[in-house]
């Protein structure tokens, strides 16, 4: 398993966000989190990304208990994530944002600037390559050389996943990578997860455009009150009375 939740839980005083949660992210899965607001999922993301630490349960990636590690140690284990509201460097160009994103560098620091010249023009020179290779992947060669303050919000999100794919990552989750993004390009950002999947990275994603994850994902989990009530094939997890009445009921 590439990940795995083991009775994961976490309060904020008497309210209890996310209650004993288990499930595993199967090696190259594509998984989506779906449930009404207020479910934890948002709660359940920032345990497993190591934003939140739990009250009790563990995380484990690729078998090692990763519970306690903070955001960075995991993320150097292969596992990152993006956010719903992106965290875009604004005054930065996209291929600058990406070039930032590109992790040990050993032009970062002066005894590596100062001490190992060739060495750091040799991985400043595959960095940009990885960034062209990224920006050409992801068709933002229009905006290349624009502030990403700039950019629109489906674009912020193509880069939000271009920032994820400098680390080299075996697991992305996504945190409504769909919310405020035009058809157009939500369909182009549904064919990039496909074709990342296809070439062996894992993603967990929450997403309320129920369509456009059900169209995607392989394996749905729905949350309410901060417990998992249903799990399996999208098309029979949406068609269960329990899902439907915690979250289609009263959406059109």
């Amino acid at each position: 398993m590439t990940l795995t939740l083991s009775s994961l839980t976490r309060s904020f005083g008497g309210f209890r966000a996310v209650d004993s949660v288990s499930f595993s992210v199967d090696e190259g899965g594509l998984v989506g989190v779906i449930g009404p607001n207020g479910a934890g999922k948002s709660t359940l993301f920032s345990l497993i990304s190591g934003f939140l630490a739990p009250d009790s349960g563990t995380v484990s990636l690729f078998g090692e208990d990763i519970t306690r590690l903070a955001a960075h140690e995991r993320a150097r284990r292969g596992m990152v994530r993006t956010f719903q509201v992106p965290r875009e460097y604004a005054h930065l160009t996209v291929r600058e944002n990406l070039l930032a994103a590109v992790p040990g560098q050993s032009g970062e620091t002066l005894r590596g600037l100062f001490l190992r010249p060739a060495a750091v023009r040799a991985e400043e020179q595959t960095a940009r390559a990885r960034v062209a290779d990224a920006i050409g992947f992801l068709r933002l060669s229009p905006v290349a050389e624009t502030p990403a303050g700039r950019l629109s919000g489906g674009q912020k999100k193509l880069l939000e996943l271009g920032r994820a794919l400098m680390t080299n990552p075996k697991l992305i989750l996504l945190d409504e990578p769909f919310a405020g993004v035009n058809p157009v390009l939500v369909a182009a950002l549904s064919d990039h997860i496909r074709t990342l999947n296809g070439r062996g990275i894992g993603f967990l994603i929450i997403e309320h455009d129920l369509p456009a994850l059900t169209r995607l994902v392989s394996t749905l989990h729905v949350m309410d009150r901060g417990r998992i009530i249903a799990s399996g094939a999208p098309e029979a997890v949406l068609s269960a009375p329990e899902v439907r009445e915690a979250y289609l009921g009263g959406v059109s």
